[in-house]
């Protein structure tokens, strides 16, 4: 079974930095696109960004020049290196990839548990 284990939330003040991990474990899948998203009380769960198996990557606009998403594919795990945070930025992050299970054929999404993070002013 594959899983998908976050880490890296917290605390921090307005203008800091976090820096998100998700990793996938399980056994004999393959793994396609990966992102983090965000979801506020009340509010849908909101892209944050995307990053393809080859590195392309999408922001949304509201953290774009502030938040890198990246990728290590030999240890099937994504990061989100968060920058300048704000308050409004204070929400829970999930990390989201498109995984296929042996035979690789077919690809679903699958959801970390997601993490808090918590940006004082």
């Amino acid at each position: 079974q594959v899983q998908l284990v976050e880490s890296g939330g917290g605390l921090v003040q307005a203008g800091g930095s976090l820096r998100l991990s998700c990793a996938a474990s399980g056994i004999l899948f393959t793994i396609n696109g990966m992102g983090w998203y965000r979801q506020a009380p009340g509010k849908q769960r909101e892209l944050v960004a995307t990053i393809t198996r080859g590195g392309d990557t999408n922001y949304a606009d509201s953290v774009k020049g502030r938040f890198t998403i990246s990728r290590d594919n030999a240890n099937n795990t994504v990061y989100l290196q968060m920058n300048s945070l704000k308050p409004e930025d204070t929400t829970v992050y999930y990390c989201n990839a498109q995984i296929a299970p042996y035979p690789y054929r077919v690809f679903r999404d699958y959801w970390g548990q997601g993490t808090q993070v918590t940006v004082s002013s």
